[in-house]
């Protein structure tokens, strides 16, 4: 008999669901007193769009089979307790601190920033993905927390792959926060307090779609969302002829590192140069940022179509530029989570075009799948994600190994693999590859060409599932006088 009795949950559950749940019965982090709620939350493989999303491109993104659970017991002291069991961690990782720690002398919250530098001091900064949902909450919805919680993270989700173990770690948490606190907020708004815990606490300068997907995804079926901010279009079905699977290149990939940095923040500088040969207005608030007020893209490269790119701006943007040439001049960008380095040179012309192209790719992809009649369509979509990651190889954000799983693709010239890109952040992580369903022998002898030219076995990423919305929530309570 188990130690834990489910008094509430969805009629499925799932099978590393109910392995958790089983473990629960030899764990002695939690008490006797009070019911557990577990919520699930899980990786998503940017088939396309990617880095496009803070400039406004729509997305496409399959919430992958791995997943992170959170589990959540309220406690009657003000304090925090957790504890990650991630299965690549040798020893599980704990972090505590009081709930008044996230509140000022005045009792208001603190702000993002002390919170951000707070968790760096403390060496402990995987703790602020967990502990931050509390600080969004209370200075975002004005919750206050009377009561503390222990909280257990057990995920199976890579890290450092490029498939967003951080949103699957934040959105499972503050949908359990949710669920045992009694906060009535939709899965989009959980969505976007997770992607500021990412942004302003754990310092991560991510677009919308890791949280969106975690949160909103739907089983075997591509999130299609517009990211101006949040347009959640609906979802797409992956017919059942084709088949993806994310490809790990063994090259950790970090969405907080220079790399993607640099990229983003040179394409919110080509939008201010744009701006400004557009004519538009733009206000200096100082700090090197600015207000741009713009009636014709709303504010978004992305609704720059191709043509009008190429005829009116593209020869005005340098291949690359100075941060401290262009601060002299343009005195800052519109982006309120990345700021120009004077130091710095930026790829603006590629970072530039990225979105812009990238927005119409995806698009394209999205048209033939709303289409969809059958496999010589394939290698059109193919076509859509080689041509997506040669634009990431255009902004610097490519590397060796992504670049070889890609050309390892081509090399099967679309009899079963049909493309490959990159996918997040890029510079490394994990190559999403779209194939004939079933196609086992084709992405073998990939995987073994991989191996043989790296020394590295990649892992290899396949099926999906749904995201925390569809989830919702177990409630566990423990059984009285129940044996181990």
């Amino acid at each position: 008999m188990s130690v834990y009795s489910i008094v509430h949950g969805p009629h499925h559950c799932p099978d590393d669901t109910q392995a958790l749940i089983t473990s629960l019965d030899t764990n002695s982090f939690f008490s006797d007193v009070a019911d557990l709620v577990l919520t699930r939350a899980p990786g998503r493989l940017d088939v396309m769009g990617g880095i496009a999303d803070y400039s406004g491109s729509l997305v496409l993104q399959l919430p992958i089979a791995d997943a992170t659970h959170a589990i959540l017991q309220q406690t009657t002291e003000p304090t925090l307790h957790i504890q990650s069991t991630a299965a690549l961690n040798s020893e599980p990782r704990t972090f505590t601190m009081e709930m008044t720690e996230l509140v000022s002398a005045a009792g208001e919250p603190i702000e993002y920033s002390t919170a951000r530098q707070m968790f760096l001091d403390r060496n402990a900064h995987w703790a602020a993905y967990v502990a931050g949902a509390y600080l969004a909450l209370r200075r975002e919805k004005g919750y206050r927390f009377d009561r503390g919680a222990r909280i257990l993270i057990s995920s199976n989700v890579p890290e450092g792959k490029g498939v967003s173990s951080s949103a699957a770690l934040e959105v499972a948490t503050m949908t359990a926060i949710a669920k045992s606190y009694g906060i009535e907020i939709s899965q989009t708004e959980i969505a976007l307090l997770c992607q500021r815990v990412e942004n302003l606490i754990a310092g991560a300068p991510c677009g919308i779609m890791d949280q969106m997907t975690s949160s909103c995804g739907e089983q075997n079926r591509l999130l299609e969302l517009l990211c101006q901010p949040s347009q959640f279009i609906g979802t797409l079905a992956l017919p059942g002829e084709l088949e993806v699977w994310g490809i790990d290149s063994g090259v950790r990939h970090s969405v907080g590192g220079s790399d993607y940095t640099t990229v983003r923040t040179a394409a919110f500088m080509g939008y201010r140069m744009i701006a400004e040969i557009a004519g538009l207005k733009v206000i200096p608030i100082g700090n090197g940022r600015v207000n741009v007020i713009d009636p014709l893209w709303n504010g978004y490269l992305a609704n720059i179509s191709p043509v009008e790119f190429e005829e009116t701006y593209l020869q005005h943007l340098p291949s690359r530029l100075n941060g401290a040439e262009f601060l002299k001049r343009y005195e800052g960008i519109s982006d309120r989570v990345t700021h120009v380095e004077d130091t710095v040179e930026y790829p603006i012309r590629a970072a530039t075009a990225h979105p812009i192209y990238e927005n119409y790719r995806v698009n394209q992809f999205a048209a033939i799948l709303k289409q969809w009649s059958g496999l010589d369509q394939a290698a059109q979509l193919g076509d859509l994600m080689l041509g997506s990651h040669q634009s990431y190889t255009d902004c610097g954000l490519g590397s060796e190994r992504t670049d070889l799983i890609v050309e390892l693709v081509k090399e099967d010239n679309q009899a079963f693999l049909f493309g490959g890109r990159i996918t997040g952040g890029g510079s490394g992580g994990t190559v999403a590859v779209l194939g004939k369903r079933g196609a086992t022998e084709a992405l073998t002898g990939l995987v073994e060409k991989f191996e043989r030219a790296t020394g590295y076995r990649p892992l290899v990423l396949s099926g999906s599932s749904t995201g925390a919305a569809g989830f919702d929530h177990f409630r566990l309570r423990r059984v009285k006088n129940a044996q181990v």
